[in-house]
């Protein structure tokens, strides 16, 4: 087993992962292109959406590792962040939904306008799509360049398989990793929904993952 667990580490997809363990695909490769680009956007307002787990917050955590910035939660915003932005060029601004304060979120986008500033703003759907009641709020939504985070193509969900599994010391044949990518749904919660639920079975039975706790972990 232990030179099969070798076999697998040194497969070779470490050449696409960038920036803390980032894999790069076809799926995201746009995105993090884009972000590295910087400040030479055709706008200021950048929003990045996809599903849960798709890499949203790993990506700005990249950029303001590489370019500084600061970060707030939308569901937190609060007055006195309006204040503390006015001393950074970058702010992000994470987990944007209805459930915010559209009024304090109008006026950072305003703030962001009028000192020149760059945001990026993420969410679980396109900004422009996010039901606000606020009208001034909605139109400031369309200077957004929207940058959506598509369902991972198989290359990525093998590297992100992979890469949860070795997160937990769990090493398995590569012919299973395939067996499970044509497999399973096509979606970032979906891959890690099934590694925890296959890591569970294991811990809970004391043996290790094999071909049938897989089938049954994939409802087979």
């Amino acid at each position: 087993m232990k030179d099969l667990n070798q076999e697998i580490i040194k497969f070779d997809y470490d050449k696409n992962f960038h920036d803390s363990d980032f894999y790069i695909s076809k799926s995201n490769k746009h995105i993090f292109a884009l972000i590295n680009d910087w400040p030479k956007w055709e706008k200021n307002f950048l929003n990045i959406s996809g599903e849960k787990f798709s890499g949203k917050t790993h990506l700005v955590n990249i950029f303001l590792k590489k370019f500084k910035g600061i970060k707030l939660n939308s569901k937190l915003l609060k007055n006195s962040d309006l204040k503390e932005v006015k001393i950074h060029q970058n702010i992000i601004l994470e987990d944007i939904d209805h459930n915010v304060d559209e009024k304090l979120l109008y006026s950072l986008f305003n703030i962001v306008d009028l000192d020149n500033k760059f945001i990026i703003a993420t969410s679980l759907v396109p900004i422009v799509n996010i039901d606000f009641s606020l009208n001034d709020l909605k139109s400031r939504t369309k200077n957004f360049l929207l940058q959506n985070i598509e369902n991972p193509d198989d290359e990525l969900m093998f590297a992100l398989i992979l890469k949860n599994l070795s997160d937990r010391q769990i090493f398995i044949d590569k012919k299973l990793i395939n067996y499970i990518v044509k497999r399973i749904d096509r979606s970032y919660s979906k891959i890690f929904d099934f590694i925890y639920k296959i890591d569970e079975i294991s811990l809970k039975r004391k043996k290790p993952i094999d071909f049938k706790i897989i089938k049954e972990s994939l409802g087979e």
